[in-house]
């Protein structure tokens, strides 16, 4: 049994005709999006800023984030996203999974949709 993937687009909210479409890790160990940064400089989004992530390996990076709508199985969030190096596989975090009600089963890795979206 593999980690799951899904497809998503990302878009730019100001001009939301610019996106960009890949196939997604889905990473519930990553708070955050990670797309390679070329794909978000073609559809126009610049970092909007800077922040520190420790990475699978425990070593600490600091690393460009901007935010984007990001939408999958039907869902769109927004979603802040890193800035990741050209050879990088592209992360779908938790946080945007949490924020539209969809879960990693534990037992068959599959993404399954929640009948709710968690307040709390």
């Amino acid at each position: 049994m593999g980690l799951p993937h899904v497809t998503a687009t990302v878009r730019n909210p100001a001009e939301p005709e610019k996106s960009w479409q890949g196939l997604f890790l889905v990473d519930t160990g990553a708070t955050d999006c990670l797309v390679p940064r070329q794909h978000l400089e073609e559809i126009g989004l610049a970092p909007k800023g800077e922040r520190i992530y420790s990475l699978a390996d425990g070593s600490e990076h600091r690393m460009s984030v901007t935010t984007a709508d990001v939408e999958f199985m039907g869902e769109v969030v927004g979603a802040t996203i890193v800035m990741a190096d050209e050879e990088s596989e592209p992360l779908l975090g938790v946080t945007a999974l949490e924020s539209v009600g969809i879960e990693v089963d534990p037992r068959n890795q599959e993404l399954k949709r929640l009948p709710f979206v968690r307040l709390r």
